[in-house]
This record gives C-alpha cells, sequence and structure tokens, in this order.
C-alpha cells in the first residue's frame, strides 16, 4: 500500500508510469530528480502519509524509492 502510494506521487510529480517503478528506481539517477524536486517530494510524502518533517540530512541519505517506504512503514 504504501509503496503503491509513494509509486503514484512520483508518477505525478515526474510524469512517469507509476508501472515502470520499483523499489531499487533511484531518485536522481533514473528520475533525474534534481534537489528541489527531492524537497517537493518529502513535503508530498510528509502530507499524504503524515510522518512528520522530514530533515534534510534524511532527506539527502534517501537514494531510492525502497529508502524512501522503508523511512514511511518506520512511522506505521
Amino acid at each position: 500500500m504504501v509503496f503503491e502510494k509513494v509509486c503514484n506521487i512520483l508518477s505525478e510529480q515526474f510524469g512517469v508510469d507509476a508501472g515502470s517503478l520499483n523499489m531499487d528506481t533511484a531518485f536522481i539517477e533514473d528520475l533525474g530528480a534534481d534537489s528541489l524536486d527531492v524537497v517537493e517530494l518529502m513535503m508530498s510524502i510528509e502530507e499524504e502519509f503524515d510522518v512528520g518533517e522530514i530533515s534534510e540530512e534524511e532527506a539527502a541519505g534517501m537514494k531510492t524509492i525502497g529508502d524512501l517506504v522503508r523511512r514511511i512503514g518506520d512511522d506505521d
């Protein structure tokens, strides 16, 4: 469920097919995200999942969809 929601957010933000994304998809290398894209993504995730604020340092450590899904799962 978390993975699917994250993929839908990424699909909207980056204009990619949600079905083409997997846990190993990297934000920068695979989706072409820049630092502003990552900030916007974290804001969307914070709002959608009510996980509290994700710090810049923590966000910088999340490189893949799997990293993000595991972070969201930590608060469930």
